[in-house]
């Protein structure tokens, strides 16, 4: 229960904290689009918490993956745990470039991810990432946050309901 107030606590930066608004603003705004109840974004209060012994998150790279943890949560609708993805965006959905593509694909390969949405305009950067981790990993391009979606879910409905790799968020 709430207000529909967006509270941001722990280790987050400034760069972060706004990405985090912009995500709910974002859905919020597209609330049709996206099948989601209107009356979560009055009645209810999100909370988002970093624990203070995480790395400090400061960078532009976090916008696809919290709209896509808030759009789980208010369609309750679970994510595979092996897929990433990495871009951050406009209020209108456009997936803007990241830094540090390489070292993020490769910590990702590390932890068992073989799917990454990345933003298109970081394709030329993929030349700089270990051609072995490549052959490994699909790389879905993307330039709209509506494209992320289209293809998670699609995924999604591949996947096994009762995965358990795949988190579902409930909202009480």
């Amino acid at each position: 229960p709430g207000k529909g107030n967006i509270i941001l606590t722990g280790s987050l930066g400034d760069v972060m904290k706004e990405s985090a608004h912009l995500a709910f603003d974002y859905l919020k705004s597209n609330y049709e689009q996206y099948k989601i109840d209107y009356n979560l974004f009055e009645n209810y209060d999100i909370h988002i918490h970093v624990p203070e012994g995480a790395v400090p998150k400061d960078g532009p790279s976090a916008g696809v993956t919290l709209t896509t943890t808030l759009l789980s949560l208010f369609t309750n609708t679970s994510i595979p745990t092996s897929i990433a993805m990495t871009g951050e965006m406009t209020l209108r959905g456009k997936i803007l470039p990241i830094g540090g593509l390489k070292e993020k694909v490769i910590g990702s390969h590390r932890n068992g991810i073989r799917t990454i949405f990345i933003p298109r305009q970081n394709e030329k950067d993929l030349d700089d990432i270990p051609l072995e981790i490549k052959k490994e990993i699909r790389f879905i391009l993307v330039d709209r946050y509506q494209d992320i979606k289209q293809v998670l879910f699609k995924l999604k409905r591949r996947s096994q309901k009762n995965d358990p790799r795949n988190i579902q968020l409930p909202l009480d």
